[in-house]
């Protein structure tokens, strides 16, 4: 390889790396300010080098490639999908999710400004509207957006109450900006943002509202390649009644299907007995069970106990999980998946009245989506989210899926339950902060207590329109005056 050769490749190849290495910023390593650092170089390099969509695909490859590589564990180790057929559908899914932070690179190298203004003002603007749409197009797929390694603990996570993730991964953008172009009046007010985020992190955006409700957590830890086998029923329903049956908290919390039947052929017995306990506590239990509705099918919760029954169907479903897009049936049928097309439950359910609290329902991958989840504000006193992550076994996922539910903490000013088959079984603070977690891989009960809280905070009451309207602005604003400085002719 000769050296004009190497030098064309190395660029590409750095910024392949930076994307990678921006992963470890996320959970479980938490090292915040490492996914900034690795966009402030991609800057660098694009402002070096120019090629600034390809050195940003090459840098979205790369982080999606690193930190989404669990989809291979759901479709070959769990589906049953042949290896090579998995790993190029793992490539094929990262290329194009890479091609949103390329468009937006792309298009701030090429905004009709000065290099510096550019960079500091479309440019986060442009990331902020490219993280939106690849959260809503095609359904939607939000996961490692910049903003979630703010949280709960870099300063930047103080904006998330106002502006969510997506304006969070803006002020991560423009930081990232102000330090690839070290220019004195760039750094100082991106210092002055961080230490403004560090003030808004103080502020009681809700407030705590009656008494503490106890709670338990059930991680039942069944193996999602023996979750669905007809002789394993037995074992697993033994094991949800242990847990439950132990349990004296006035909220009992079970995971997403943690009854592997649809609810009319579960035993009547088991859930009188379930009833009943739950009765004794003076509270209610909370489950994750499949609906039959006549010709339709849901991925549903139920509470049994001293509230009147209650029911919350899943709204946001997982593609190739829980329904089959238009034209990939063939694609399903290379998995051994025992779920088929689930019907979406109504929008805008109300929140379930249970142990004296109200909560605010969401099944496995719906808490990913924020904005989606406020209709139950401020109705709801407490979230809760029930899953089975044990589709991407001991991976990245279930860390990655408990960071985003402290996101959603600090969005909503509330605290969240996290009821996980697998795990990770986690009770979560108003703040975004983890008060009691189960290991993973474990069977147990997560046992402690919840602060009910009423209010909303300024992102519960905008949603994502405040922070698209700021970046709507910033290009419409920056456009126009880039055009009036252009030289005529």
């Amino acid at each position: 390889m000769n050296r004009t050769t190497l030098h064309r490749l190395l660029p590409p190849v750095l910024a392949f790396a930076l994307g990678a290495v921006g992963v470890f910023g996320y959970a479980p390593f938490y090292l915040y300010p490492l996914p900034i650092l690795a966009l402030a170089g991609l800057i660098h390099l694009v402002r070096v080098n120019g090629a600034a969509f390809g050195l940003a695909y090459a840098y979205a490859l790369g982080a999606f490639l690193a930190g989404v590589s669990w989809v291979y564990v759901s479709m070959h180790e769990v589906g049953g999908m042949p290896a090579p057929l998995a790993g190029l559908a793992v490539l094929l899914f990262a290329a194009y999710l890479a091609l949103f932070p390329a468009a937006a690179v792309g298009l701030a190298a090429r905004w009709p400004l000065t290099e510096g203004w550019r960079w500091l003002t479309a440019f986060p603007a442009l990331w902020l509207v490219a993280e939106w749409l690849r959260g809503t197009l095609l359904t939607g797929f939000p996961w490692l957006a910049l903003g979630y390694a703010q949280a709960p603990a870099g300063p930047l996570s103080g904006y998330a109450p106002v502006f969510g993730v997506y304006g969070v991964g803006a002020l991560a953008a423009f930081t990232a900006a102000a330090l690839a172009l070290r220019r004195w009046p760039g750094l100082a007010l991106a210092a002055a943002v961080w230490l403004a985020g560090l003030g808004l992190m103080q502020l009681p955006w809700t407030r705590p509202v009656g008494e503490p409700v106890s709670v338990s957590l059930l991680q039942g830890n069944i193996e999602q390649s023996l979750k669905f086998r007809p002789e394993r029923l037995a074992g697993t329903l033994a094991t949800y009644r242990e847990l439950a049956l132990a349990s004296r908290a006035r909220l009992i919390l079970l995971p997403e299907t943690a009854l592997p039947i649809f609810l009319d052929d579960v035993p009547p017995p088991y859930l009188a007995e379930l009833a009943a306990h739950a009765r004794a506590q003076g509270g209610d239990l909370v489950v994750g069970v499949p609906l039959r509705e006549g010709e339709r099918y849901y991925n549903a919760v139920v509470t049994l106990g001293s509230a009147p029954a209650q029911t919350y169907r899943k709204v946001h479903l997982v593609p190739f999980g829980e329904f089959v897009p238009w034209g990939f049936r063939w694609f399903v049928a290379l998995m051994d998946i025992p779920l088929g097309d689930f019907a979406r439950g109504p929008r805008a359910q109300p929140p379930l009245a249970a142990a004296g609290q109200r909560l605010a329902v969401n099944i496995c991958y719906e808490d990913v989506f924020g904005e989606e989840l406020l209709h139950a504000l401020p109705a709801a006193t407490l979230m809760v989210n029930v899953s089975n992550d044990a589709w991407f076994g001991d991976s990245l996922a279930p860390w990655q899926h408990l960071q985003i539910t402290q996101m959603r903490a600090l969005e909503t000013g509330r605290w969240w339950l996290r009821a996980n088959n697998t795990g990770i079984t986690a009770i979560v603070d108003a703040r975004g902060r983890v008060r009691a977690r189960l290991p993973p891989f474990t069977t147990g009960a997560l046992h402690g207590s919840a602060q009910g809280h009423a209010g909303l905070t300024p992102y519960a009451r905008w949603g994502n329109a405040a922070a698209l309207a700021a970046a709507g602005l910033t290009l419409a604003l920056t456009g126009a005056l880039g055009r009036r400085q252009r030289p005529p002719g």
